[in-house]
């Protein structure tokens, strides 16, 4: 029986980029999201027999209670969990409507806790099983403009170690991914904020994907849980963890500017 991977967020970008390299490369993909039309057509071009697809609005318990058996009983077995589905609105604080605030931590952040409490019980009938969550490198210091999507993905990345330690007894691994700025919509208009333009945007969705496959499938002594993609990411990393804080926030705005 193919490992099976089950992708949020995927008719577009990021999410669809995973789905083509995992079955590419023989595992079996179901694809969901909220973009019904979108995610039939990414599905479709996969090929018959390699994947399966459906709408799914991951702030809905019940949808996703809906869309797993619907992925189980095509797929017999949950290898990967890939919580993809995001949404980001960049600008001023105070600029930003607060249903906006709400939406990123109802997506980025709620829709994360349902999955994996949904798919905890097919997770642990499935030997060798993970969770991926996309964070983002915001979740390595916050940023100015990005602040609530930031403070998501801080989320997520708390999220993330406190399950991998508790899932750990399972055999469920949690790991995240931290990619820079993508080359996706959601990047779309990102000229006027001020780390994308120190940064650049120039990661694919497919570099990212890339690195899904990596965490997914390496297996290693000492397990990895945060995946940094780019070497802005890995830079930044790297630095939080031996400058001073003073300096690394010094870094941070000066990229801001």
């Amino acid at each position: 029986m193919r490992p099976a991977i089950f992708v949020t967020g995927a008719a577009s970008g990021i999410g669809r980029a995973c789905a083509e390299l995992f079955a590419r490369r023989g595992w079996f993909v179901g694809l969901y999201d909220l973009n019904a039309d979108g995610v039939a057509a990414a599905g479709a071009a996969l090929g018959e027999g390699n994947a399966v697809w459906g709408a799914l609005d991951v702030c809905d318990a019940d949808a996703w209670e809906r869309a797993l058996a619907h992925f189980w009983s095509h797929s017999g077995r949950l290898d990967v969990l890939l919580n993809n589905a995001g949404v980001l609105t960049a600008g001023p604080f105070e600029s930003v409507p607060l249903a906006r605030h709400r939406a990123m931590l109802d997506v980025n952040v709620a829709s994360m806790i349902a999955g994996c409490l949904s798919a905890y019980g097919r997770l642990r009938r499935t030997p060798g099983a993970r969770v991926i969550n996309m964070a983002s490198a915001t979740a390595i210091y916050g940023q100015p403009e990005l602040v609530t999507y930031s403070a998501s993905k801080f989320a997520v990345r708390g999220f993330t170690e406190g399950l991998d330690l508790e899932w750990s007894r399972h055999g469920i691994r949690v790991s995240d991914i931290w990619p820079s700025f993508v080359q996706t919509a959601m990047a779309d208009g990102f000229d006027h904020i001020a780390s994308a333009r120190s940064l650049g945007i120039r990661l694919t969705p497919a570099d990212v994907a890339d690195t899904v496959w990596r965490c997914a499938t390496t297996r290693r002594l000492i397990h990895k849980t945060h995946w940094t993609v780019g070497v802005q990411a890995g830079f930044l990393s790297l630095g939080t963890r031996v400058a001073p804080a003073p300096l690394t926030r010094w870094i941070v705005r000066k990229l801001a500017r």
